[in-house]
């Protein structure tokens, strides 16, 4: 590993490896040290998330009324949000595609820590996002990460119409339920708009969803779960235009899972009948399942049946390792929920979808699904997320 410094000389930063040196212009150079921190702060944050729950965050309760689209918006006062967009898109040619666009905003400072006026680097949250495609076709995957404090607006939250952005990947809100979407690394592009005609989903009581006991150990969650999308995506220098359906998660907390919860496993389906099923199971560190494990299972007509841990069952079948992090990721699974009448077996379109990067890796791919509900054949898309696999989760725990 190549040994580099960094020294400011003059008032520019100067950076070199061994001996080797160039210089930069202060203005580069205060963004270049802005980068350089917020990576470092980013694991930062997630190892104080876990060691510290301030009072002064606000906690997932009872009680929030949703209003939209203000709730589409940054939550402040919690500790933790995202809004996570996952899609399956197809090309004129019927090339297909999977893609993951994800807003991620992790609380430094508490909201009764007041920030020096006219301050840079002392920032209230860390921002950053992850950026990835799946080509269907080809079975190659595609990820990239951002990280930004912030500290010349590179990076921020509820700007105009846009609800987050660092750098050129960037929400904006266009309509009551539609979004635009960009981003664009290394010769690969997505420029989307994406709609949704039904009001959003919310998932456990009222959008309180409960990940562990205990007070405040909850997220409030909600969905667009078929959003109609259309637009451009770039890869290696072609361009493509799509179009398909992307499930729109935003949730926000404070501390929501427990010391003993290792990781979870998140589903999302897009089903041919028109019906929608989110289903996540939380891992405990012995190996069992978490009792807040849950889900939510939506008719054509917009009819939703809220699932409990004991109403479901999920079964890995199938393996993958990764040569990156040589984690093991189930990348297949059956899904049984009695009650409804389904039976599901889900397979990812190809096994190598790990974002491997620091400090979370984790796997999130996109996936199909064929089986049976009510003894009638049903066959959907969707979305699979693995975390925990290659190491510990940060950032979402409480002490």
């Amino acid at each position: 590993m190549a040994i580099r410094y960094f020294t400011l000389i003059d008032g520019r930063l100067s950076s070199g490896k061994y001996s080797k040196r160039t210089t930069l212009h202060p203005i580069k150079a205060m963004r270049l040290l802005n980068t350089l921190l917020s990576t470092t702060l980013l694991g930062l944050a997630a190892a104080i998330t876990c060691q510290h729950a301030s009072a002064d965050w606000l906690l997932s309760q009872p009680g929030w009324n949703h209003s939209f689209p203000a709730d589409h918006s940054n939550h402040p006062g919690f500790k933790t949000e995202w809004w996570y967009f996952t899609g399956n898109l197809r090309n004129d040619s019927g090339d297909e595609f999977g893609y993951q666009l994800t807003f991620f905003r992790q609380g430094v400072l508490d909201p009764s820590r007041t920030v020096p006026e006219g301050s840079r680097f002392i920032q209230r949250d860390m921002k950053f996002a992850h950026f990835a495609v799946s080509s269907i076709t080809e079975k190659k995957f595609h990820h990239f990460q951002k990280v930004s404090r912030g500290a010349f607006s590179e990076a921020g939250f509820d700007k105009g119409s846009t609800i987050t952005w660092i750098d050129d990947w960037s929400c904006e809100r266009t309509g009551l339920h539609s979004f635009r979407l960009k981003a664009s690394s290394e010769n690969i592009l997505v420029d989307l708009q994406i709609n949704s005609s039904a009001p959003p989903l919310l998932h456990g009581e009222n959008g309180l969803s409960r990940k562990s006991a205990g007070e405040g150990r909850a997220s409030h969650y909600y969905s667009l779960t078929r959003m109609n999308t259309i637009g451009t995506l770039s890869l290696n220098g072609a361009a493509h235009h799509v179009r398909g359906l992307t499930w729109f998660d935003h949730e926000w907390a404070t501390n929501q899972l427990d010391s003993h919860q290792a990781g979870w496993d998140w589903f999302s389906l897009q089903c041919d009948d028109g019906s929608d099923l989110m289903l996540f199971q939380i891992r405990t560190t012995n190996g069992g399942r978490d009792p807040f494990s849950s889900g939510t299972w939506t008719d054509a007509s917009g009819n939703q049946v809220h699932i409990r841990e004991e109403d479901f069952f999920l079964e890995p079948v199938e393996w993958w390792t990764s040569p990156k992090t040589k984690a093991q990721y189930p990348v297949s699974w059956k899904i049984r929920i009695p009650g409804l009448g389904i039976d599901l077996l889900i397979a990812a379109r190809f096994p190598s979808q790990e974002l491997a990067i620091e400090p979370i890796a984790y796997w999130e791919g996109a996936v199909a699904a064929k089986g049976m509900k009510d003894n009638q054949p049903l066959r959907a898309k969707g979305y699979l997320e693995m975390t925990g696999y290659a190491g510990r989760i940060v950032g979402m725990q409480a002490p």
